[in-house]
């Protein structure tokens, strides 16, 4: 019933000088949790001006790994959502592809060498297409449409406790079609829900 809304805001900018990795997810078959993550940024308006949501999301069973809430777009912003991704990690031993686009946030050296220093190898976009970390962006678009984020809340603050709620709903307890209508944690736990026909697609 929450209408849908265009959002325009930029939160990409990677016309910058650091090194930008190749995109090594395309044509890659997802077939278990903690194969492949994949994060970006969206924004949301308060009274007190912007305020940034970093999100880390498992491709398979879709479950939100890791968030973060700032008034900035910063490296540091966005790794607190890593590492909280990274402490939330039920297969450890999994090696895991981060996938993401461009922007200089995923390139800073502190946030690489946390990904890599915890068996996670780097992946990026290769345009500026949205379809190339199509996920990522629909996960964005699912958040702010479904529980409603899309308003202008009253405070920094609100968002912080509205996000949280909305990440705990969505993980434990909102069905997904394309998971057989378990939730995200559900086929997370146990990805062999999905039994022997389950989703496993190219991304």
């Amino acid at each position: 019933m929450v209408k849908r809304r265009k959002f325009n805001t930029q939160t990409t900018f990677s016309n910058h000088w650091m090194h930008k990795y190749p995109n090594i997810v395309k044509g890659k078959y997802i077939e278990c949790p903690e194969q492949i993550w994949v994060g970006d940024i969206t924004y949301l308006n308060t009274d007190e001006g912007y305020c940034y949501l970093a999100m880390i999301t498992d491709a398979f069973s879709r479950k939100i790994m890791g968030f973060n809430i700032s008034d900035s777009m910063s490296a540091e912003e966005c790794l607190k959502a890593l590492k909280m991704a990274i402490k939330e990690r039920l297969y450890p031993s999994q090696k895991i592809i981060h996938h993401s686009d461009r922007g200089l946030q995923y390139c800073s050296k502190e946030y690489v060498d946390t990904a890599l220093n915890s068996n996670i190898d780097m992946s990026m976009t290769e345009s500026s297409s949205p379809y190339d970390n199509a996920l990522a962006e629909r996960m964005n678009r699912t958040i702010k449409e479904e529980f409603n984020l899309f308003i202008k809340m009253k405070s920094k603050r609100q968002v912080f406790e509205i996000v949280k709620k909305s990440v705990m709903i969505y993980n434990s307890y909102r069905p997904h079609l394309s998971l057989k209508l378990f939730t995200p944690n559900d086929i997370h736990k146990n990805p062999s829900l999905m039994g022997a026909d389950g989703n496993y697609f190219v991304y």
